[in-house]
């Protein structure tokens, strides 16, 4: 259909993403308001949180934004963080040093294959607390470890996060 022509198109299937911003077609006046605000947002680099309920089309306003921004040329990362279990999420987000645990090889996360690019957390809500800790360090230093490390690496990744509750409760 409407949505699938833009996903054989070069550009957006070497970033990852399949939709960008006309993909999103609404009559509502709220929506067309959402649209101009994705514009805006996308020149800034600052992080982006999302809230709507699960089905309210949070991914395509995410990969949106990125397609609009200047990182567009490199990867967007989609990761639902309430899919996996949390320490198998925080070595799959920062990576791991051999010998960090049974079996651990060197393994760059999320964050370093994304350099430069975008990545989605869906679903932050759901991140136990010592994970969120470690997602702040990274917005605040934009610096991450992998797990069994000290070293510090530089990573430069616009995190757009959502949730599906109101952020108050």
């Amino acid at each position: 259909g409407e949505i699938e022509q833009h996903s054989e198109h070069i550009l957006y299937r070497r970033n990852h993403t399949k939709y960008i911003l006309d993909d999103i077609i609404t009559a509502d006046p709220g929506m067309e308001q959402i649209k101009n605000n994705i514009n805006q947002i996308a020149l800034s680099d600052s992080n982006v949180l999302i809230y709507g309920e699960t089905g309210t089309g949070k991914e395509l306003i995410a990969q949106s934004i990125h397609n609009c921004s200047r990182r567009y040329s490199k990867n967007f990362v989609s990761q639902n963080c309430g899919a996996i279990p949390a320490n198998l999420l925080e070595a799959m987000l920062f990576g791991t040093t051999k010998g960090s645990f049974t079996g651990a090889s060197e393994q760059p996360g999320l964050f370093e294959l994304v350099d430069g690019g975008t990545i989605f957390l869906d679903e932050i809500n759901s991140l136990d607390f010592g994970l969120q800790a470690k997602l702040l360090r990274v917005l605040e230093e934009k610096k991450i470890a992998r797990i069994g490390s000290t070293e510090a690496i530089p990573v430069d990744v616009r995190i757009i996060a959502a949730i599906n509750k109101p952020p108050m409760q």
